[in-house]
């Protein structure tokens, strides 16, 4: 303990003033600048662990439901079953993560495997959103041109590929993963000192591109386009499509942008922008809300893309009758107009 304390003395008698004062002020930023993520919400750090555990008891359970009727009762017959069952799978993947985040990880190994599920379901969930609202465009504003591409062939295809483009982007967080050496037993990134500041920015590059400046632009070009054409349209079931719509993109904006928000902020303060103690708790802060906002997503998308579709609570009332006898749900088409629709499609356009 002497000799340290001795060559900190030396130490701080060679540096001039200008580096002292660096030197302070990284100190002082390390001991004061340490955030408590217990604090954000009132009753410390119980509320997290519970906001953990509704969110997985809610997506297991919605996601569940529409994988059991999408597999046992509606059958894999076009493009959107296919993108929605995968969307159902990647909810689910980060669902089962909730449980294991609320409290700290025991060894290596389930840090890495969790820390790998999570970032799979984070990126493919996302990419399947997008895929989705393709899907949607295609079956509506190229109705006629794209029968031949909307197959189901074409829609396993797709799926491989979206599955590959998330495990390849997943791998630098599983490789880093590793336990924090205090107390809390943290499973975190650690990179290596030569490379740490390039692995910070690439994995929040990686983040921003995918959720914020390539699927959000995709999705508002494809639902804007689609209400261009619905507003011509002479059908019925218009407004119930255009309520839809305006339910996906409003509900993905609402999870998702403000997570990339930050993370796009935390890339600022890796070049030196936003650098203050009082901003990196404030970041800090803002992101522990942000990640329950966004995690909430899973559960919600049970509800958007199954049931609101007229086909999907068709074929849940018929499996609950089946099995269970219990009342079905009200529907407001007849089995012709039923059997006729994709899955989550609300209305076709007439040409």
């Amino acid at each position: 303990m002497e000799n340290t304390l001795v060559s900190f003395q030396m130490s701080c008698k060679s540096m001039n003033a200008s580096e002292y004062e660096y030197f302070y002020e990284m100190e002082n930023n390390e001991t004061f600048c340490e955030n408590d993520t217990s604090s954000v919400f009132p009753g410390g750090s119980m509320v997290l662990p519970v906001l953990y555990y509704m969110l997985f008891c809610i997506g297991l359970l919605g996601n569940c439901t529409v994988l059991w009727v999408l597999l046992r009762h509606i059958k894999l017959r076009t493009m959107t079953d296919v993108f929605l069952l995968n969307l159902v799978l990647s909810d689910l993947l980060m669902a089962v993560t909730l449980p294991v985040w609320a409290h700290t990880s025991q060894n290596l190994v389930s840090c890495k495997l969790i820390t790998g599920v999570y970032q799979l379901g984070f990126y493919s969930g996302t990419l399947f959103v997008t895929l989705m609202s393709v899907d949607r465009y295609l079956a509506i504003v190229h109705a006629v041109a794209a029968m031949r591409a909307r197959t189901l062939c074409y829609g396993i295809v797709a799926s491989i590929i979206i599955w590959v483009i998330s495990i390849i982007m997943a791998v630098p967080q599983v490789v880093f993963a590793s336990l924090e050496l205090d107390e809390n037993n943290d499973c975190q990134p650690h990179y290596p000192d030569e490379t740490l500041d390039f692995w910070k920015k690439q994995r929040n590059f990686s983040e921003n591109t995918v959720g914020l400046f390539v699927c959000l632009p995709i999705m508002i070009f494809c639902y804007v386009k689609i209400l261009v054409v619905l507003s011509r349209c002479r059908n019925s079931k218009k407004n119930k499509a255009v309520k839809l719509i305006f339910t996906v993109v409003f509900v993905f904006v609402v999870c998702w942008v403000p997570y990339n928000i930050v993370v796009f902020l935390q890339t600022l303060q890796l070049f030196g922008i936003l650098n203050t103690c009082n901003s990196s708790n404030n970041i800090s802060w803002a992101m522990s809300i942000a990640e329950i906002v966004a995690l909430s997503h899973c559960c919600i998308n049970p509800v958007i893309y199954a049931f609101m579709g007229e086909k999907f609570r068709k074929s849940l009332n018929r499996a609950l009758v089946k099995h269970f006898h219990l009342k079905p749900f009200p529907s407001t088409l007849s089995q012709k107009d039923t059997d006729n629709e994709t899955s989550n499609t609300a209305v076709k356009s007439e040409n």
